[in-house]
């Protein structure tokens, strides 16, 4: 009996500890003309259930308070915008105090000088340097040939054989990246970059607490390492440029000041810079191209018309010839399978905006410092925008008014739209072009996929390839 009256005061004590813990949260962050909504945990606020349920936690959300709603998520006050006019107004305002609003432990890990961390004058300054390097011009003349021979390489030897293609997709993403920034001396770094990398992109997305074992802690570590590597990088070349003629890769653009010489970076800046083309890179192209391997193989009439242009394309040319640029762009129904895979798997589920001042938005006075997560998942599935929205139809995406839509968000918006998106999608194109006219392929064993909050399968996914 006394047993029991100790465990029904001990729950009777946690039961008021719990109340008083959510109740100080909700007071510390108290403020007049606040959206609705719920703040969670001191520190960790409602991250732990954000992550854990993801979509279904935001439309749980949305039931209760509306589109647009208040919590704390990722060690920070957040308002979540679930509004299709709102998002583009505050995506497109960012001159207005609404500045890029990326969680600590992304800033940490990818730099203080990377392009999703400056704004204003810097931020046009580094973005000016990075599409330098992949305008079109430069894909077509630079980078292009770069990825046709890099991806006839990486699908070569699939035949007759078991792969598991998300593993096979992330090292194409990166391989792929890491040879148009370093050029021939990518392969010398890759096998130490390559694993530091993987933890430095797990690190992004995770509470900033430093302690041993968490994927903070090594995502951070893991930057260090690769901050010694890319400084190494960098010395060898400056001791080189005067006995050598260099290859014109990313590295050697940055180092010269771009094209013209007229973006002058110091080493942390170029450092900084390459990490982002790196992480900015790599798990749309890995995830986009995952996922549409997985598409296709479950809708054979999409796989049928796709197969039929790059067959064509191939066609016109002999064995031995590359992909031209005038290939890439006459590529129209993959373009839409990009663009609807990306759509229909959410790659990315939104972005992160944070107030220089308090702001009055959608009737509320947002406080200085708070962040607003312009949430666009939501968007892919409205009816309203994408007509039979859980289909798979990149038919829809052949009509041009559909990419040029007010709500594509797929890739950002505003002056902050993806400035890779061109780069992204030719990377994709020729990996499906090698892969489509050399292989067939089926899946082996059903592999379970999750979608958030990252579109990833747990334990691989598995494809029997075979040549046609």
């Amino acid at each position: 009996m006394a047993m029991f009256i100790v465990f029904v005061w001990v729950v009777f004590f946690l039961c008021i500890l719990t109340t008083a813990l959510l109740k100080w949260n909700e007071v510390k962050y108290k403020r007049n003309g606040l959206p609705p909504g719920t703040m969670g945990w001191p520190v960790l606020g409602e991250t732990t259930e954000f992550l854990k349920q993801g979509p279904a936690f935001m439309k749980n959300q949305r039931s209760r308070y509306g589109s647009f709603f208040r919590s704390h998520l990722l060690g920070c006050p957040t308002i979540v915008s679930m509004d299709a006019e709102l998002n583009r107004y505050i995506l497109v305002n960012e001159a207005k105090g609404l500045v890029p609003g990326y969680p600590q432990s992304m800033l940490d890990i990818l730099g203080k000088c990377n392009i999703a961390a400056v704004h204003g004058s810097a931020h046009k300054y580094m973005r000016g340097a990075l599409l330098g390097l992949i305008n079109p011009t430069m894909i077509r003349d630079n980078l292009l040939p770069k990825i046709d021979e890099f991806m006839r390489s990486h699908v070569s030897n699939w035949d007759n054989k078991i792969i598991d293609i998300q593993e096979k997709t992330k090292e194409m993403a990166f391989l792929s990246s890491l040879r148009q920034i370093a050029g021939p001396e990518s392969g010398s770094i890759s096998e130490a970059f390559m694993p530091e990398f993987f933890k430095l992109v797990l690190g992004t997305l995770s509470l900033p607490i430093n302690l041993p074992n968490t994927n903070y802690r090594r995502g951070f570590q893991a930057r260090q390492n690769i901050v010694s590597l890319l400084r190494n990088l960098i010395e060898d070349r400056r001791r080189a440029s005067s006995q050598e003629k260099q290859e014109p890769d990313m590295l050697y653009l940055l180092m010269k000041g771009g094209t013209e010489g007229k973006y002058k970076l110091s080493d942390n800046e170029i450092i900084d810079l390459i990490i982002t083309i790196l992480y900015s890179g790599y798990e749309t192209i890995s995830t986009t191209s995952m996922m549409a391997v997985k598409y296709l193989h479950d809708h054979p009439k999409v796989l049928e018309e796709l197969r039929k242009e790059h067959v064509s394309i191939r066609a016109r040319k002999k064995p031995e010839d590359p992909l031209t640029y005038e290939d890439f762009k006459s590529m129209s129904f993959t373009r839409a399978v990009i663009f609807e895979t990306s759509r229909l798997a959410t790659i990315v589920n939104g972005v992160l905006r944070k107030t220089t001042k308090d702001m009055e938005i959608n009737g509320y006075i947002i406080p200085e410092g708070w962040k607003i997560y312009v949430y666009t998942r939501e968007i892919n599935y409205d009816p309203q925008i994408y007509p039979d929205p859980l289909a798979f139809n990149p038919w829809r995406w052949l009509d041009k008014s559909t990419e040029n839509q007010h709500y594509f968000l797929i890739f950002g918006g505003g002056t902050r739209q993806c400035p890779g998106k061109e780069l992204g999608v030719a990377e994709i194109s020729t990996f499906l072009h090698y892969f489509l006219t050399s292989y067939r392929w089926e899946e082996v064993g059903g592999d379970k996929l999750m979608k958030f909050p990252r579109v990833e399968a747990p334990n691989g996914l598995h494809i029997k390839v075979s040549s046609h």
